[in-house]
């Protein structure tokens, strides 16, 4: 036992080496500059970021449309999945390759159709002045409900993934037996589905969640400069005002989210499993 672990130890030493010098320290040192003051340590760098009403509102709006985009893949993701599963396997097999083949193209090409789609006179507008809905097209782009559009657009395939591996893990008869003995459809979700796929869950809402927080394009193209998130907001601060102090923050900031993010969700995972 102790050889294989000796083995195992050696075997990925020059990755962990390797991945240290490339991307742990240069993080690292990135990092470090936000703490960086006349004195020495300070944090005055991040009191004066979260000081700014514009930095608290980016900060806000980015924490809002992270979490909206996670609770909404999570109702849909949950629902594809439950209807990919229940399908024969030759169909299960084309449904999930459908899913996944989002994933193969571009985010770029992704987000740059959502132009053609959303614009004033794209198809949703072109629909919408003709059902009568609405007399002039409406601006859609470049507000935050554009940017929610492509950012479910983009990582809903990453919830789907995770919630489907999950429920092909359950027991065949779980859902019929909860049937059988009188459960409805929300009690059969709530006691059965939902404890039996938590880990599938918490994965799900780390990728969707901290892909939605720190994605670039889809809000710098659907946004723009009028809906500024923190990914978008940390571009201009180094390519714009060469403040890397305060890019440096921003990243932390992220950083900090993404870690919250699955710790708040593998905590909540815990804690029904404790209570079931």
């Amino acid at each position: 036992m102790f050889e294989n672990r000796a083995v195992g130890l050696a075997l990925t030493l020059p990755a962990a080496l390797f991945a240290a010098a490339l991307f742990i320290l240069p993080v690292g040192i990135l990092l470090s500059e936000a703490f960086q003051g006349e004195n020495g340590f300070s944090v005055q760098a991040y009191i004066d970021f979260f000081s700014s009403g514009r930095n608290q509102t980016v900060f806000w709006r980015t924490l809002k449309l992270a979490a909206f985009v996670a609770g909404v893949s999570a109702v849909i993701g949950y629902a594809a999945a439950f209807c990919i599963v229940s399908l024969p396997p030759t169909s299960r097999g084309r449904m999930f390759g459908l899913v996944t083949l989002p994933l193969m193209i571009s985010p770029v090409a992704r987000t740059y159709a959502w132009l053609v789609i959303l614009g004033r006179t794209g198809f949703v507008n072109a629909i919408l002045v003709d059902i009568g809905i609405m007399d002039t097209p409406a601006r859609i782009l470049f507000t935050e409900t554009a940017v929610f559009i492509g950012l479910l657009q983009l990582f809903l395939p990453l919830m789907i993934i995770s919630l489907v591996s999950a429920m092909e893990n359950m027991p065949r008869d779980a859902i019929p037996a909860a049937r059988i003995l009188g459960a409805n459809w929300f009690q059969v979700f709530t006691r059965v589905i939902l404890p039996l796929t938590r880990e599938g869950l918490v994965i799900g809402g780390t990728l969707v969640f901290t892909g939605s927080m720190t994605a670039y394009i889809t809000p710098a193209i659907l946004g723009g400069s009028k809906v500024l998130m923190l990914e978008t907001l940390l571009y201009q601060r180094v390519t714009v005002a060469n403040d890397f102090v305060a890019a440096s923050v921003i990243a932390m900031i992220l950083i900090v989210m993404a870690f919250s993010a699955n710790l708040l969700l593998k905590r909540i995972a815990t804690a029904r499993k404790t209570r079931a």
